[in-house]
């Protein structure tokens, strides 16, 4: 039975593989519409009969069928497309992005980019040097954490400890810096309200565990040692030194907290069976107190769900507290955009109108185009004030979080590139979430009263971050594209394996000393000693190329 899953799977990506290449370069009304695959699911898919899809086309003069992942992960995908050898003519490979690199299914950028004035803006010249692979050439740019002008960040699009309002406003807004808080107030709040305000009994914590998403559980021990998001590890800022997390006092620590909090009953017991599904619908239903998420991960779903069924009232959404292990600084957030360069939107050897298609990413990004993307239309979506500020009525608010509504009309292109911070007016935010009255406007009442409790305004002032990021920031640049061809990738291959086995052992443990003992003995036997290596010597590389530029410029 395995045997045969694996086949039909199979059977089924090369069917969807062959339908991508397929569309390649066909014209509709002249236009010419290109294909594209993304290694991720969509959060919302936008129809073929697209309103601002076919504004845009009529603009540009090009279209682009995007196509999504589903029934594989993204690894059995991107096999699939390899196998085949066909491809369609845009890919987003995420951590299979090094693997079409090798096989030769990407095209280089460098004779383009120069050829295309917003492609090349949107990166330094510094930047664009940092995606070259080992043949020197650039084959993909990231379309994501690229800021514009003025950063106006409001939201935390990153990781952190999130708990619902409700829970913080029933104890009165209390200031919770450490772990024993954190946990402390889940227990103390589901004692006294073990249902939610529609009768629903509560979950005070849960755990996504689901394939890459392992993130969830196993990689706050880096933030709660005060240190920011580089992923896979730990960079000791003064010593310039790889710190291997899972293996720190303050890891042991956080695991034995969670074993605690299992035993109580205060995480979910299906927080290691649970599909991603299966978690956003618990958090749709406003029943889970908190978790660890990043943003992205849980919130534009959830949040648009609350608004559309009017259950925002009751304080469901989640907002970021910053915890450390003993409540030192925090760097949960980190200020001006990451630059990630282990993936990105390449364009493929199979498409037919190279020229084309980097024209097609170059019309994406202009203004007019971005506003479409972003604002959607005028006088439909938004308005326009005596200011010359975007800003949204209350109907065209609930338009914009409805699902079918932004899936037949609203059309953001949402894996090609695109800006946060100020758009060209130097006015306006490229993005809704960021213009800060409309920001404010939009927020949830029991939202608004916890900013004004916690003095905020947004959602990264609650967490009072401090910002010692390196010149090396983020180190799960390079880790997320490393594979078993170098003995620190096949060691990082295996630390993953282990913890996906091991860590689930050690929360749900009712010996929890000899297990993590025989945790960490497993683990060792990871060789993370290769690892660690590897990646210092790309921390390295990085340190000794950025002073290069700089003593260059």
């Amino acid at each position: 039975m395995k045997t045969r899953k694996i086949v039909s799977v199979a059977m089924a990506g090369l069917m969807a593989t062959s339908a991508i290449a397929a569309c390649n370069n066909k014209t509709a009304g002249g236009a010419k519409e290109f294909s594209s695959f993304f290694c991720t699911a969509a959060t919302v898919e936008v129809t073929d009969d697209n309103e601002i899809k076919k504004i845009i086309t009529e603009k540009i003069g090009a279209s682009c069928k995007e196509t999504w992942l589903t029934g594989q992960d993204a690894g059995e995908a991107i096999g699939v497309l390899m196998a085949s050898g066909e491809y369609p003519d845009f890919i987003n490979g995420g951590d299979s992005s090094k693997q079409l690199y090798e096989a030769g299914a990407l095209v280089a950028w460098d004779d383009y980019i120069d050829k295309y004035p917003n492609i090349k803006e949107f990166y330094t010249d510094y930047e664009w040097d940092q995606f070259r692979q080992s043949d020197g050439h650039i084959y993909w740019m990231n379309p994501f954490d690229n800021i514009y002008g003025e950063d106006r960040t409001t939201e935390h699009s990153g990781e952190a400890f999130w708990i619902q309002v409700r829970v913080l406003e029933w104890a009165g807004y209390p200031e919770i810096r450490t772990l024993d808080e954190y946990f402390d107030l889940l227990e103390d709040y589901n004692a006294e309200n073990p249902e939610t305000p529609e009768g629903a009994t509560n979950i005070p914590y849960t755990i996504l565990c689901e394939d890459w998403r392992y993130f969830c559980l196993e990689n706050a021990p880096e933030f709660l040692d005060g240190y920011p998001n580089d992923g896979s590890c730990i960079v000791d800022p003064e010593t310039e030194t790889i710190v291997d997390y899972n293996t720190t006092p303050t890891a042991r620590a956080y695991f034995l907290k969670l074993n605690e909090e299992y035993h109580k009953g205060i995480i979910d017991p299906e927080s290691f069976t649970q599909t991603y599904d299966e978690y956003i619908s618990k958090l749709s239903t406003g029943r889970v107190l908190g978790m660890v998420d990043q943003w992205w991960d849980f919130a534009y779903t959830i949040n648009d769900i609350f608004k559309s069924s009017d259950t925002e009232q009751y304080g469901y959404n989640y907002v970021p507290v910053p915890i450390t292990i003993d409540g030192r600084d925090n760097q949960w957030y980190t200020p001006g955009g990451q630059l990630n360069v282990s993936s990105g939107i390449a364009i493929t050897t199979s498409c037919k109108d190279v020229e084309g298609a980097f024209k097609f990413i170059d019309d994406l990004l202009g203004q007019e185009i971005l506003d479409l993307r972003n604002w959607g239309v005028k006088d439909t979506d938004y308005y326009v004030d005596a200011d010359g500020l975007y800003a949204r009525t209350d109907e065209q608010v609930a338009n914009c979080a409805d699902t079918n509504y932004k899936s037949t009309h609203m059309c953001p292109y949402s894996y090609f590139p695109n800006y946060s911070g100020t758009s060209r007016d130097g006015i306006n935010a490229m993005t809704p979430s960021q213009q800060p009255s409309l920001f404010m406007a939009t927020l949830p009442e029991p939202v608004k009263a916890c900013f004004e409790a916690y003095g905020a305004e947004t959602y990264v002032d609650m967490l009072h971050s401090v910002n010692n990021a390196g010149v090396w920031f983020p180190m799960w640049s390079y880790s997320n594209n490393m594979n078993t061809s170098t003995d620190g990738g096949t060691a990082f291959t295996r630390m993953g394996e282990c913890k996906h086995e091991w860590l689930p052992v050690v929360v749900m443990s009712d010996d929890f000393d000899a297990d993590w003992e025989a945790y960490q003995a497993a683990y060792a036997e990871t060789k993370p000693e290769d690892f660690i290596a590897e990646m210092q010597q790309e921390l390295n590389n990085r340190i000794t190329n950025y002073n290069n530029f700089m003593d260059a410029n």
